[in-house]
């Protein structure tokens, strides 16, 4: 499986839940949310927008995933909801390797661009260096409808927090979406 595939596959409505542990202060924490992630085309406006914002040429995306969330956590009444556009950009030299361009990070509410890898085994690992911490994600299915992650957040030396999640997809499968240009283009026969 590669980044687009991945990406394909995550395409779709889920149900979260999170458990996150907070290691300064010896607790965990619980949390739910509902997420929307939607491909985007190459030639999607908003794809084409985030290249040229982080200087990428807009040729070099593989594809784009629009993913929106809404959630509550245990210890804050405060909802957490938001949206941003994901856009890989692969390593010329190494095939399961690149840049993701990230509209807005998940850590820091700031334009951001990490790094992901596919596995062998077809996990996918997000790594984000914020200016004042650094964020490593792993994402991989269980099943088609069944997807899991971690994380863990370490801030100044330290880490900070660890989390895992379930995300359960509501409805089926989702089919396979051409993410190429030549897809969104209308048929001459």
């Amino acid at each position: 499986m590669d980044i687009v595939e991945f990406f394909q596959q995550s395409s779709g409505k889920w149900f979260s839940q999170r458990t996150s542990h907070h290691l300064a202060f010896k607790q965990s924490e619980g949390g739910k949310s509902d997420l929307r992630i939607e491909m985007l085309s190459k030639d999607d406006p908003e794809v084409i927008k985030l290249c040229q914002q982080y200087e990428v040429d807009p040729a070099l995306a593989l594809c784009g995933a629009r993913v929106t969330w809404d959630g509550s956590m245990e210890w804050d009444e405060e909802k957490h909801a938001g949206s941003t556009v994901l856009v890989p950009i692969a390593d010329p030299d190494k095939v399961n390797e690149g840049k993701l361009l990230r509209e807005m990070g998940y850590a820091e509410k700031a334009p951001v661009a990490g790094r992901y890898v596919m596995s062998a085994d077809e996990s996918l690992t997000l790594i984000t260096e914020y200016e004042t911490m650094y964020s490593e994600e792993r994402l991989w299915f269980a099943s088609p409808n069944l997807r899991l992650r971690t994380s863990i957040l370490k801030r100044f030396g330290g880490f900070s927090m660890a989390s895992f999640c379930s995300e359960i997809r509501m409805g089926g499968v989702q089919p396979p979406v051409d993410t190429s240009a030549d897809a969104t283009a209308p048929s001459s026969s």
